[in-house]
C-alpha cells in the first residue's frame, strides 16, 4: 500500500516525541490550555480576510475546541449537530459525511465538499471525518462562491486543523465505552532548530469499536503531523500531512414497513458481516507560506494533494418494485442486491491570495485578490448482481430464495450468502479542472457604515470517460461562470450590527444525460439580512456573541428524471428541478466569569420544491411545495457547562440537547421520519495535576430514534444510550 509508511511510523513517532517533550515547563502547558479551551470569534481566518465577526455581512458559528469537548463530539457528525443550520442527509451506509446547509445538501452520490483551512478539501470517499486533529469547526453560512467557488448556497463547513504553536507539550488520551469502543488519542508538540524556529506537532489516534447494531464492528487508524517553520519575521511555512484508514461495514440501516417504522428492531443489521467490509483509505497533503509584505499587506500561497480510495462489497437492500416484504407466521423476509464498488480520487489545488487594506481620501478599502486552480479526477468501477423482479402477489414457494439473498429482518441468520454473479454496472473517469479569479473589497464608507462588493470568474472543464462502452467514448464541456457578492454592515455601536447580503453561485454536476453530454451546473441565488450583537462589549460579566439572520435561497438545474421523448429508451436525468429555502435562525455563544458556558442553536427553516418535476430515483412525482428531504422544518441544540471546584478539585460539568423536528423521508412520498429529543450529559475531574477523568452518557432517556433516509428501505436509526470513560494526561 503507498501509505505503508505511515503507518508503521506512527508509534515510534509519537514514542519519540513523547521523550523529546518531557522536559516542557508547566507553564507553557497552562499557556497551551487556555489557547484550546476556546476560539474568538471573527479573528483573521486564511482565505477570508481580516474582520472582526461583527463587520462579516453573514452569520457564522465557530464551534471551538472546548465546545467540541463539552458535546463529547469525536467526529464531524456530532460536531455539526450542535449547528441548528445543518442538518443530516443520507451518509451512503456510513461511509461519508453528508449534510445540508439550510435546506441544501449538493449531489446526494457525492460527499457533501467541506473545506478544510479554506482549502476545497472535502471532496472524495475517504470515510467519515474524525475529529482527531482538527482545532475547530466553522459553519460559514451564506453564499460563498465569491471566495471559495463551487459549492452549496447555504453555506460551507470549514475545518481548521491543529497546527503547531512552538510550544513543548501535549495529551495522551484513552477511551472506554459501550460497545466495547476502545480509543487511543495523542495529540503532543515541540519545538526544533538551534534557533527554535520549527515547531512540529504530532496527532494520532487508533479506534476499534463495536455498535448497537448487531455485527458491525469499525477500525479506524489517523495519523496527522505538522510543522511550521518561521522562515523569517515575516515569512512562515506550514506542511500537514493527513492519513486515514478505516474500515467500516456498509450499512444501509432499517426499513420501514408499510410505511411504518419500528416493525424491525433497530439492533438488526440486514448486510453481510462476513463480505460487507469497505475499506477507505486518505492521503492528504497541505503546503502553506504566509508573508508579510508590510504592515498592510499579507500574501498567502497554498497547495493541496489529497487522494483516497473506497473498495468493497456490500448487500443492500432492494428497493421498492424489485423489493417486497414477505410474511408469513414464520419469518418477514427481505431481499437483497450485491455491488462491488472501487472507487479512486484524485484532487489538487493550488491557490494565491493577496489581501491588504489601503485608502483613498477619506475611505478605506480592505481588499482581497485571489485565484485558484483544482483538479478533481474521480474513478468508478461498480459491479452488481441484482436478483429477478417479482410482484408482491409472488408465491415464494416458487422461488430459489438464495438467489434472491434473503434475510429474515426478525430472526436474522448471518452466515455466508450464495455466490451471485456480478455484472458490469458502472466503469467511468471524470475529470473536473477548473481555474478561478477572486476579488472582494470592503469599504469602510463612514465609520458606522461598511459595503462589500466581491466577485468571481470560474472557468472549468468537464470531461467524462465512459469505459462500459467498446470503443471508450468521450464527452466533455466547458464553461464559464460569474459569481458575484455584495453585503454592507451597519455598526450601530460597538456592540451591535446589522447586515445584509447577496450572493450568486453554481455547482458542476456529476454524469451525463441521455446523449452523454454533462450536466449543466446547478445555480443558485441568496439573499440574507441579519443582526449580531456583541455581548463582551454588552456587559462585563459575559462574553460571546449573538446573531439573528433570515435569508431566502432559490436553486435551479436540480436533477431530476428526464421524461422526454429523446430519453424514453432509458433512466436519463436532466437538471430541470427547482426549490427554495427559506428561514430565521438563532445562535447564541456565551461564557460567564462564573464559569458558565451556554451554546444555542436554533433553525425554522422551510425547504420546498417550487415546479414540478419526476424524482431521480423513483420516478416519483415531485409537486411545487413538496418539502426537501431530510430537512426539518425546526430544529434546536443547546450545551450547557460550568467549571467549579470541589474540596479544591477542579470539575466541570455539563449536559446537551438536541431536538429534530419530522423530516421528509423519501422524495415525491408521504414517508416523513418522526422528530425526536436526545440528551446527553458529562462529568470531568481533575483528581491530580494535569490529569482529567470524564465520564459522559450519549442519549440519557435511550431514545429509539431515526436521524436520515434516503427511502423507506434506507433508514438510519442513531444510537441508543451509550456510555464512555476517558482519562487525559497532560504534560
Amino acid at each position: 500500500m503507498k501509505t505503508s509508511w505511515v503507518k508503521s511510523s506512527l508509534a515510534a513517532s509519537i514514542s519519540a516525541l513523547l521523550s523529546t517533550s518531557a522536559l516542557a515547563q508547566s507553564e507553557s502547558n497552562q499557556v497551551e490550555a487556555d489557547v484550546e479551551k476556546i476560539t474568538v470569534h471573527g479573528l483573521h481566518r486564511a482565505y477570508q480576510g481580516a474582520f472582526e465577526y461583527k463587520e462579516v455581512p453573514a452569520a457564522a458559528q465557530d464551534i471551538d475546541l472546548g465546545l467540541i469537548g463539552d458535546a463529547g463530539a469525536i467526529n464531524l457528525n456530532d460536531a455539526l449537530d450542535l449547528s441548528a443550520s445543518v442538518a443530516r442527509q443520507n451518509n451512503f451506509g456510513g461511509l461519508w459525511n453528508s449534510f445540508a446547509i439550510r435546506g441544501f445538501s449538493g449531489d446526494e452520490n457525492l460527499p457533501s465538499g467541506f473545506l478544510v483551512n479554506g482549502f476545497n478539501a472535502g471532496r472524495g470517499f475517504g470515510g467519515p471525518r474524525d475529529l482527531a486533529g482538527i482545532d475547530h469547526v466553522e459553519v460559514l453560512k451564506g453564499p460563498k462562491a465569491a471566495l471559495f467557488g463551487r459549492g452549496e448556497p447555504g453555506g460551507a463547513v470549514n475545518l481548521v486543523t491543529k497546527r503547531p504553536q512552538f510550544l513543548s507539550g501535549g495529551e495522551v488520551k484513552a477511551t472506554y465505552g459501550s460497545w466495547e469502543q476502545v480509543r487511543l488519542e495523542a495529540d503532543v508538540q515541540t519545538v526544533l532548530g538551534s534557533k527554535e524556529d520549527v515547531g512540529l506537532r504530532l496527532v494520532g489516534f487508533y479506534e476499534d469499536a463495536e455498535s448497537f447494531r448487531d455485527t458491525v464492528e469499525t477500525e479506524k487508524v489517523g495519523f496527522y503531523p505538522s510543522l511550521s517553520w518561521e522562515f523569517s519575521e515575516d515569512t512562515r511555512i506550514t506542511y500537514e500531512l493527513e492519513y486515514t484508514e478505516q474500515k467500516i461495514p456498509f450499512d444501509r440501516g432499517v426499513i420501514a414497513i408499510d410505511g411504518k417504522l419500528g416493525i424491525q428492531p433497530i439492533e438488526t443489521f440486514v448486510g453481510d458481516p462476513s463480505g460487507d467490509r469497505i475499506n477507505t483509505d486518505v492521503v492528504g497533503h497541505q503546503l502553506e507560506i504566509s508573508h508579510k509584505l508590510n504592515d498592510d499587506w499579507n500574501l498567502l500561497l497554498g497547495a493541496g494533494l489529497r487522494d483516497t480510495t473506497f473498495e468493497g462489497n456490500a448487500l443492500e437492500t432492494n428497493f421498492e418494485g424489485r423489493q417486497t416484504v414477505f410474511i408469513d407466521p414464520d419469518q418477514t423476509l427481505l431481499s437483497r442486491f450485491k455491488r462491488y464498488r472501487d472507487f479512486e480520487t484524485d484532487y489538487l489545488v493550488l491557490r494565491g491570495e493577496l489581501a491588504g487594506e489601503f485608502e483613498t481620501g477619506s475611505i478605506s478599502h480592505r481588499i482581497i485578490i485571489g485565484g485558484d486552480y483544482d483538479k478533481f479526477e474521480n474513478d468508478q468501477v461498480i459491479l452488481r448482481y441484482r436478483p429477478a423482479y417479482f410482484s408482491s402477489d409472488t408465491d415464494i414457494s416458487d422461488l430459489d430464495l438464495s438467489q434472491y439473498l434473503v434475510i429474515d429482518i426478525l430472526n436474522p441468520d448471518y452466515s455466508p450468502v450464495a455466490d451471485v454473479e456480478l455484472s458490469d454496472n458502472l466503469d467511468r473517469l471524470e475529470t473536473q479542472e477548473a481555474w478561478g479569479f477572486y476579488i472582494q473589497d470592503q469599504i469602510d464608507i463612514t465609520d458606522k457604515l461598511q459595503v462589500r462588493f466581491g466577485g468571481r470568474v470560474d472557468k472549468f472543464e468537464q470531461q467524462i470517460d465512459n469505459r462500459l462502452n467498446d470503443p471508450v467514448t468521450t464527452t466533455s464541456q466547458d464553461d464559464t461562470r460569474f459569481s458575484p457578492q455584495l453585503g454592507a454592515v451597519y455598526l450601530l455601536d460597538d456592540s451591535l450590527s446589522f447586515y445584509a447580503t447577496y450572493g450568486e453561485g453554481f455547482r458542476q454536476l456529476t454524469g451525463s444525460d441521455y446523449a452523454g453530454n454533462p450536466f449543466e451546473p446547478n445555480q443558485s441565488e441568496s439573499v440574507e439580512v441579519g443582526v449580531k450583537a456583541d455581548l463582551t462589549s454588552m456587559f462585563d460579566n459575559l462574553r460571546g456573541d449573538v446573531t439573528l439572520s433570515a435569508f431566502n435561497i432559490e436553486q435551479s438545474n436540480i436533477l431530476v428524471f428526464d421524461s422526454s421523448e429523446e430519453a424514453s429508451d432509458g433512466f436519463f436525468l436532466t437538471p430541470a428541478g427547482k426549490a427554495r429555502s427559506r428561514g430565521v435562525e438563532l445562535d447564541i455563544n456565551a461564557e460567564f466569569k462564573n464559569g458558565v458556558s451556554l451554546w444555542m442553536s436554533y433553525a425554522f427553516i422551510d425547504a420546498e420544491s417550487t415546479n414540478h418535476a419526476e424524482d431521480a430515483n423513483f420516478v416519483a412525482a415531485i409537486e411545487a411545495g413538496d418539502p426537501l428531504i431530510n430537512v426539518p422544518e425546526n430544529q434546536l441544540s443547546i450545551q450547557l457547562s460550568k467549571s467549579l471546584s470541589i474540596s479544591d478539585m477542579p470539575v466541570r460539568l455539563g449536559s446537551g440537547l438536541l431536538y429534530v423536528d419530522e423530516r421528509l423521508g423519501q422524495t415525491g412520498t408521504d414517508f416523513y421520519l418522526p422528530s425526536y429529543t436526545t440528551v446527553r450529559a458529562f462529568a470531568q475531574i481533575e483528581p491530580a495535576e494535569n490529569l482529567l477523568v470524564r465520564a459522559e452518557v450519549d442519549n440519557v432517556f435511550d431514545r429509539e430514534h431515526y436521524t436520515n433516509s434516503f427511502a423507506e428501505v434506507w433508514v438510519e436509526p442513531g444510537a441508543l444510550r451509550r456510555f464512555r470513560i476517558s482519562a487525559a494526561y497532560r504534560f
